[in-house]
């Protein structure tokens, strides 16, 4: 195939990267600033910088290992989706892809950019078009999959020992009928395809109206496609290793924020782990609007840990350099991978 060919298939999806850097990094670099003055106001400045002189230096380095382990398994997890259509990429080559693909969905459309990104730079390694789409479909399923499933399982925790809020309680059930209704109306799509496909577009086409957006139903008929070959590769049983490394990028970025309570002092069970955890981080995904769910993330995760009897100090602490570990240090990497991967 050749270079025209190749560069006609790729999704026309990111404007200059330097020009979506220079827009959009300004707000983040906001937002970040803006979750470190508000969180240290949970509990006096001074506790908390006690807290940090008296980590233990070897339980942060187990908190680093765990995350660079977590970006391993998202690593494997694109590796194993392209050996479904039997080709090939490098684990490492998914980890910078994934650093990369995530730093360019802050910056440029969330989980859509996200995705194309992926595809547009799987697809320049050589890899087919079905191999491609799977790769920018299948992580975003699978690893929100892994998600709901701690989610749902921290809230349980809190329902078993009574430590759900009306509120809470509310949020619970909305997560489950919503995601019963998400469940059904899947199973309804993929045995009537083109009804589904008919139906996002116009979901999609009003949502664009009211944003004052351009559209294009091609582009949706284009992702629908892709979601249905994902399935398609599922059903036949493609799923075991790609949902093994969803496993691993979720629950080695868990054990990060186990061994920082370590470091911090305050070992954390299982249940309230997972409880604190899951909500806030799925909270975060639903969060379209703010790039990364900053914010959100930081302050539903200290409400509940806080909530659980974890002192607020060790909750302030943790937290900070949880998201500086899951999220600030691989996003400004993924900048430059970024760039590397569009000059390659």
């Amino acid at each position: 195939m050749n270079e025209s060919t190749n560069k006609s298939s790729q999704p026309n999806f990111i404007p200059p990267l330097t020009l979506r850097i220079g827009r959009y990094l300004p707000r983040l670099i906001i937002l970040g600033l803006a979750v470190h003055l508000i969180l240290p106001q949970l509990t006096s400045l001074e506790n908390s910088l006690k807290i940090i002189q008296s980590m233990a230096i070897w339980a942060v380095g187990l908190a680093t290992m765990t995350q660079m382990l977590s970006y391993m398994g998202s690593g494997y997890q694109l590796h194993s989706i392209v050996a479904i259509v039997n080709q090939r990429i490098s684990i490492l080559f998914g980890i910078v892809i994934t650093l990369a693909a995530s730093s360019i969905g802050l910056v440029a459309g969330g989980a859509l950019g996200n995705s194309a990104a992926t595809y547009r730079w799987v697809r320049k390694k050589g890899v087919s078009s079905e191999g491609a789409g799977l790769a920018g479909t299948l992580p975003y399923i699978l690893n929100n999959i892994t998600m709901v499933f701690v989610t749902f399982v921290g809230l349980v925790y809190l329902l078993i020992i009574r430590q759900l809020t009306t509120s809470q309680t509310i949020l619970f059930i909305l997560i489950v009928l919503l995601l019963l209704i998400f469940i059904s109306v899947i199973i309804w799509g993929i045995r009537h395809r083109l009804q589904l496909t008919s139906l996002v577009i116009r979901i999609a086409g009003r949502w664009a109206r009211i944003n004052k957006r351009p559209y294009k139903a091609t582009d949706t008929e284009d992702t629908m496609r892709r979601f249905f070959k994902a399935w398609d590769a599922l059903s036949d049983g493609g799923w075991k290793r790609p949902l093994l490394g969803a496993c691993m990028n979720v629950g080695f970025d868990i054990l990060t924020l186990y061994f920082l309570f370590i470091a911090a002092g305050h070992q954390v069970g299982p249940g309230v782990l997972l409880a604190g955890y899951g909500m806030p981080m799925l909270l975060g995904k639903m969060a379209f609007l703010i790039p990364g769910g900053v914010g959100v993330v930081e302050g539903t995760m200290a409400a509940m840990y806080t909530g659980l009897g974890i002192p607020n100090p060790v909750v302030v602490v943790v937290i900070l350099i949880y998201r500086l570990f899951s999220f600030w240090l691989p996003s400004l990497l993924g900048f430059p991978a970024a760039a590397y991967l569009q000059r390659s």
